[in-house]
C-alpha cells in the first residue's frame, strides 16, 4: 500500500468505521468490568481516539458533551507533562479548566507509543460520571455550590499508572485528602480501572490496524477522516442562514448568540459576546463544555455518517468573551453549565439558526445519598419539533445519551422503590408539529437519604418556533409520609424520610409552526 494525497474512497469509509469500530470496542470492555451503576446500567461515559496532537479522530456514539471537549483534556496532558511522558502512563483528568466538564467526570488517558517506544502516535481516552466524586453533597452534583471546591475533586493530569504500575495507594489518597473527600473510594478505584481497561482495548486495537496497514497509512486516514468532517460540515454551513437568539434561564441569565454565515469560504462564525458575566451560581459552563455544545449542533446539521471529530470545528470560528458564564474563571463553580447550561447552548443555537423548537432543555438531574449511598440519574423529557417534525416523547435530548437505570436494578442496589414513570400527558408544546411530552416520576425513599435536584426550566417554558407553541415547565415537589406536600424549586437539597416520595416532572418540547 502506498500513501497518497487523496483519499481513496472506499478505504476512507473503511478507516472511518475502524476508527469508530475501535472506540464502540473501549465502551464495550467499560461497560463490562465497571461496578457502579451510574457506568454499567445508565451508559454515563464516553471513549475516543486521538491523533498524536490531541484532535480527535473517532469516538463511540456516546455521550456528546464528554466527545466534544475531551481533546481539550488531551491537548493539556500535552502541554503539561509534554516529554516526561512514558510507555505505560495512565492519567487521570477532570479539571474544568483544563478541557474537563465537571467533576463527577473523569477522564483517563492513554498514550501509545511506536514499536520503537520512542515516540507518541496515538492517544486513547476514556471519560466516565463517578457516583461520588467528594463535594459539598452526596453524589457529587451540589446544587448550591458556588466555588469548584465544594464540587469534588480535581484531578489534573494525575499519574494513575505509572509504567505499568497502577498507584492504587496515591490515588487513594488523593481521593481522601480533601476538604470533602469521595464518600467511596473503593467505587472509584474500581472504575479507574475499568476505564484503564477500556482504553487498553483502544492501544491492543489500534496496534493490530498499524500491524496491518502500516503507521503512514493509519496516520494519513486518520487526518483524511477529520477532512472529510470538515468537508462535510462545511456543505452543511452552506445552505445556512444568518441569525441570533437571546435565551433567559429560570435563574435570571441570558445567553445570547449570533451566527454569521461566509458564503466565500463556507464557514460560520458563533459569537456569544452578550451572554451573562460568570454566575455565583453553578450554571457557568467551561469553555470546552461550550464548545462541545456548538460541535455538537453542527454535526446533527450534517447528512452525512460522519465520525464527531477535530475536523467538524475548522469551518467554525467560536467567539466566547472570557469571563461569561460560557467561559468561566477559576474558581467558578461549575457542576450544572455541563449538564443544564450546555442544553441552553444546543436550543439558543438551533433558535438562531430557526431549524428546531426548543427541547425540554435539562438533564432533571437527582442525585441521592448519604455516607453508604451513593446515585446519580438524568431523567427524559420532550424534544423540540422542527421544520417538518414533531418532537418525541420520554427521551434523552442533545447533550446527554444516557440510559435510566432499570427498575430491578435500583431497587436492588438502593432503598428506594419506584413508586410509577409515566408520560405527562400534552406537556408538549402544540402547532403545525407538537413538541414532545415530558415524564412524572415518582420515587419513594426506603431510609434517610439527603435528595438534591438540579434542573432547568421550571419557570420559563422551552420556547417554540415559528408560530408554534412553548412546552410546559417542569416541577419538582415531595409528598412526605404523613400527605403533606412541599414544592421546590429548580435546584433543591432535601433530607428524605422513610415513606418520603419525590416527584419530578419533566418538561416538554416546544412546538413548530401554527396549527393550520
Amino acid at each position: 500500500m502506498y500513501t497518497t494525497s487523496q483519499p481513496d474512497p472506499i478505504r476512507l469509509e473503511i478507516f472511518k468505521n475502524l476508527y469508530q469500530f475501535i472506540a464502540e470496542q473501549m465502551g464495550i470492555v467499560l461497560q463490562n468490568t465497571a461496578t457502579s451503576v451510574n457506568i454499567k446500567e445508565r451508559l454515563d461515559f464516553s471513549c475516543a481516539i486521538f491523533d498524536a496532537s490531541g484532535s480527535l479522530v473517532a469516538n463511540a456514539p456516546h455521550i456528546p458533551v464528554h466527545l466534544g471537549s475531551m481533546s481539550e483534556s488531551v491537548r493539556s496532558l500535552i502541554n503539561d507533562q509534554g516529554d516526561t511522558i512514558k510507555p505505560g502512563n495512565v492519567y487521570l483528568s477532570n479539571n474544568p479548566y483544563n478541557g474537563g466538564t465537571h467533576l463527577p467526570d473523569v477522564t483517563a488517558i492513554t498514550p501509545i507509543f511506536d514499536g520503537e517506544k520512542t515516540q507518541i502516535i496515538f492517544y486513547v481516552a476514556s471519560r466516565g460520571h463517578q457516583a461520588d466524586i467528594g463535594g459539598i453533597t452526596p453524589g457529587s452534583m451540589p446544587p448550591h455550590s458556588s466555588t469548584v471546591a465544594e464540587e469534588g475533586i480535581i484531578f489534573d493530569n494525575f499519574l494513575l499508572v505509572e509504567q505499568g504500575d497502577f498507584q492504587e495507594i496515591a490515588v487513594r489518597n488523593y481521593l481522601l485528602n480533601h476538604p470533602y473527600p469521595s464518600r467511596n473510594p473503593d467505587q472509584n478505584i474500581a472504575d479507574f480501572k475499568a476505564q484503564i481497561a477500556a482504553n487498553e482495548r483502544g492501544v491492543q486495537e489500534l496496534g493490530k490496524m498499524v500491524n496491518q496497514y502500516g503507521l503512514t497509512i493509519v496516520q494519513t486516514y486518520m487526518q483524511f477522516v477529520q477532512n472529510n468532517a470538515e468537508e462535510s460540515v462545511r456543505k452543511a454551513v452552506d445552505v445556512l442562514k444568518d441569525g441570533a437568539f437571546i435565551y433567559e434561564m429560570d435563574g435570571g441569565a441570558k445567553i445570547q448568540v449570533a451566527v454569521t454565515i461566509n458564503r466565500e469560504n463556507r464557514s460560520a462564525k458563533i459569537d456569544f459576546t452578550g451572554t451573562s458575566a460568570q454566575l455565583n451560581s453553578n450554571f457557568n459552563a467551561p469553555k470546552a463544555v461550550t464548545q462541545a455544545a456548538v460541535l455538537y449542533v453542527f454535526r446533527t446539521l450534517v447528512n452525512d455518517n460522519i465520525p464527531l471529530n477535530a475536523g467538524c470545528l475548522k469551518p467554525l470560528e467560536i467567539i466566547i468573551p472570557e469571563g461569561c458564564m460560557l467561559n468561566p474563571t477559576y474558581p467558578a463553580a461549575v457542576v450544572a453549565g455541563n449538564v443544564e447550561t450546555s442544553q441552553t447552548i444546543v436550543d439558543a443555537l438551533y433558535g438562531a439558526l430557526g431549524v428546531m423548537a426548543a427541547s425540554q432543555g435539562t438533564m432533571n438531574n437527582f442525585t441521592f445519598g448519604n455516607e453508604k449511598y451513593q446515585y446519580y440519574e438524568t431523567i427524559c423529557g420532550g424534544s423540540g419539533a422542527g421544520m417538518n417534525f414533531p418532537g418525541t416523547d420520554a427521551i434523552h435530548t442533545h447533550m446527554t445519551n444516557s440510559r435510566l437505570t432499570d427498575p430491578e436494578v435500583l431497587e436492588t442496589r438502593y432503598p428506594i422503590q419506584v413508586e410509577s414513570f409515566s408520560l405527562r400527558s400534552d406537556s408538549g408544546g402544540k402547532g403545525k408539529y407538537t413538541g414532545g411530552n415530558g415524564v412524572i416520576r415518582r420515587l419513594k425513599f426506603l431510609e434517610p437519604m439527603t435528595a438534591n435536584i438540579l434542573s432547568s426550566h421550571r419557570l420559563i417554558p422551552p420556547f417554540g418556533l415559528d408560530g408554534g407553541d412553548s412546552g410546559k415547565v417542569g416541577r419538582n415537589w415531595i409528598k412526605r409520609e404523613n400527605g403533606t406536600e412541599e414544592n421546590l424549586g429548580n435546584t433543591a437539597t432535601v433530607e428524605m424520610q422513610p415513606g418520603d416520595v419525590f416527584i419530578i416532572e419533566t418538561p416538554g418540547g416546544g412546538g413548530f409552526g401554527k396549527v393550520l
